[in-house]
């Protein structure tokens, strides 16, 4: 990891800023070819209709590597939302959940409980996962962190939720709540295509669309 990382140069006002990170001992020794910032990148892609940028970190399942990325990623880098996938199982190598706890200033738990709800719907073992979200704030900014699956398959479905034949959603995604959120915390104003994930704002927070 680079420690000469400068904050990024926002676009325009709403151009939002995430920083992945994905953690693994094998691929970041490069015994395997690493599937989570891919994952993450082309999802993105597909979901967020406004203008963003990603920073990209992958790192071995070590506490203290997982904990300065993300330190660095929102105080140095200026990263509006960090995804973190992989490392929240119960083997004694996942240490994600506690190395995003041990940066947070605010705890988040509804992010992971509608995870695991998604997760649920499609394999018993979703109870094993420890996903958490936080807030760190610096004294100007604050950004959320999430951590998702390490299976591309699962970001998705977390992500985006649950659909029927019809196309309407049975459970929600985590995303929908992500921009909001993101508003809140003083952060750039996104958007989605609804196609792929509908962000929730109440009427009062929706912005008026330009002519």
């Amino acid at each position: 990891m680079s420690s000469t990382v400068s904050p990024l140069a926002r676009r325009h006002p709403d151009d939002l800023i995430v920083g992945l990170v994905s953690i693994s001992d094998r691929a970041s020794s490069g015994a395997y070819q690493d599937q989570g910032l891919p994952a993450l990148q082309t999802w993105l892609g597909k979901a967020l209709s406004s203008s963003w940028q990603a920073v990209e970190r992958l790192v071995p399942d070590e506490a203290e590597a997982i904990s300065a990325a993300l330190i660095e990623l929102v105080d140095v880098a200026g990263c509006d939302l960090v995804l973190t996938t992989g490392g929240t199982g119960p083997a004694r190598r996942d240490v994600t959940p506690e190395a995003t706890l041990a940066v947070a200033t605010k705890e988040m738990p509804g992010f992971g409980e509608q995870m695991r709800q998604v997760s649920l719907k499609f394999v018993a073992t979703a109870i094993l996962s420890r996903q958490v979200a936080v807030i760190r704030e610096t004294a100007d900014r604050a950004a959320l962190i999430i951590n998702l699956p390490g299976q591309p398959k699962a970001i998705s479905e977390t992500l985006e939720g649950l659909r029927d034949a019809s196309g309407a959603v049975v459970v929600q995604g985590v995303f929908a709540a992500v921009p909001y959120c993101i508003d809140l915390i003083g952060g750039p104003y996104a958007e989605t295509h609804e196609s792929v994930v509908k962000a929730f704002r109440p009427k009062s927070a929706l912005r008026k669309p330009t002519a």
